[in-house]
């Protein structure tokens, strides 16, 4: 009984220990698909398409991105447009002394068809206070265009709008979520697939079927060119001191370098209309508009003013291009010696030659006949005398020698004393008839 006794307790034993080992094994393979469903969701939003079609490329805002500090929170967004003439598109700028209300929370109508994208609700202001504008499905004026949603953001200590745009890439709207895809950076509702629009059903409501679908769940955080961002879940419906304070990124500073199409005049009348509504005032209806949402969608129309070509990157920020522009003025220096010209020096040496001929003239003078010479006896001094003194130069004291010649016209006086002995006296021959008969 003994041995049988053993025997069974061997054998429970082993049995019990593979029971372990097959129990370990189960529960280590049903916690690996837990360990893969905790883990954090990929938020690198490269790889959702219609967050890599709607940003501007990483090599693009390379040239255009900002290398300034970004501003304080007292002035939020002073650096994304205030170089920008056409933030208001020549329409009134909007400014307020207080923050818009917050969001209201509402549903989104169904899609009207292909093609029409989401633009969504938001606050605008009149004398009497603000007023809500409701979201609508609005048809792009061009194939390939994203919208851009208007924010307001705090600056030199007022609230200012910042008007929507129509563009290639979704610019900065103040990192206001929105919502149905405007999540506070770039947009998630859908990409433009050729001429065909796809959508994201996670955030539109799309009922028909004759559009282009895919689903993907929007994360908490994304992440653009190496830059994680935290998507803000609050109603918060502006930038500034209280509200969402994150700062443009250069992909959303680049969007605006692209070319931009203004808000369109269908646009601006569905705002008219808002205004027209006394049910829309924040001060009526306590933050819960009567109209959330259009009903009907916002038609194609004319932009409501030109639109604003791409541009360049401003290229006069770095500082070290103007150094070698300083330098480059040297060699316009170097043709400054030209007021240094000895030609005009050298052409004062060659009339030296020129004097000492006019002194071998009087030279010559003086062997011609006398009686020509008294007219212009007095001249004929002056020249050799004044001559001799302005070229004290060693070369010219050789001639000096002529001098001697000169002085012959003075002794030509004593030979015109000669007249006063006339020839008559030799005329005296008559006297010969006195000879003696």
């Amino acid at each position: 009984m003994n041995k049988t006794s053993k025997a069974h307790s061997f054998i429970v034993l082993v049995a019990a220990s593979i029971a372990l080992m097959l129990g370990l094994a189960a529960c280590n393979n049903n916690q690996a698909p837990d360990n893969t469903q905790n883990q954090p969701a990929q938020s690198d939003q490269s790889q959702d398409p219609a967050a890599a079609a709607n940003l501007v490329p990483a090599s693009a805002p390379a040239a255009g991105a900002s290398s300034q500090p970004e501003p304080s929170d007292s002035d939020n967004d002073s650096d994304y447009d205030a170089d920008d003439q056409d933030a208001s598109y020549g329409q009134p700028a909007m400014q307020a002394s207080d923050p818009p209300p917050e969001l209201p929370e509402y549903s989104q109508p169904d899609c009207p068809g292909d093609g029409y994208l989401w633009t969504p609700g938001y606050w605008s202001y009149a004398p009497q206070g603000y007023y809500w504008v409701p979201g609508a499905w609005a048809r792009p004026p061009q194939v390939g265009y994203l919208w851009t949603p208007g924010y307001w953001g705090f600056v030199g200590g007022r609230y200012h709008y910042h008007y929507g745009f129509w563009g290639r890439h979704i610019g900065y709207y103040g990192g206001v979520n929105y919502g149905f895809g405007y999540v506070g950076v770039g947009y998630q509702g859908g990409y433009w697939n050729g001429d065909r629009f796809n959508y994201n059903r996670s955030v539109n409501n799309v009922t028909i079927t004759n559009v282009q679908v895919y689903n993907r769940t929007i994360t908490n955080t994304v992440v653009i060119n190496n830059v994680t961002v935290n998507i803000t879940n609050n109603r918060s419906s502006y930038n500034g001191p209280g509200g969402v304070t994150r700062k443009p990124l250069p992909t959303e500073v680049a969007a605006t370098r692209e070319q931009r199409i203004p808000p369109m005049t269908t646009q601006l009348q569905a705002r008219q209309e808002a205004s027209q509504n006394h049910q829309q005032f924040a001060s009526v209806n306590k933050g819960r508009p009567a109209v959330l949402v259009a009903a009907k969608p916002i038609a194609e129309g004319k932009p409501i003013a030109p639109i604003v070509p791409a541009r360049p990157a401003p290229a006069p920020r770095p500082a070290p291009n103007a150094q070698p522009n300083r330098s480059e003025p040297a060699p316009a220096r170097t043709a400054a010696p030209e007021p240094a010209r000895p030609a005009p020096p050298a052409a004062r040496t060659n009339p030296a030659p020129a004097p000492s001929a006019r002194r071998s003239e009087p030279a010559a003078p003086a062997a011609r006949p006398q009686p020509a010479r008294p007219a212009t006896p007095p001249p004929t001094p002056n020249k050799p005398a004044p001559r001799p003194e302005a070229k004290p130069t060693p070369p010219p004291a050789a001639r000096p020698a002529p001098k001697p010649p000169a002085a012959k016209p003075e002794q030509h006086p004593a030979p015109a004393a000669k007249p006063k002995t006339p020839p008559p006296p030799a005329k005296k021959e008559p006297p010969k008839e006195k000879k003696p008969e």
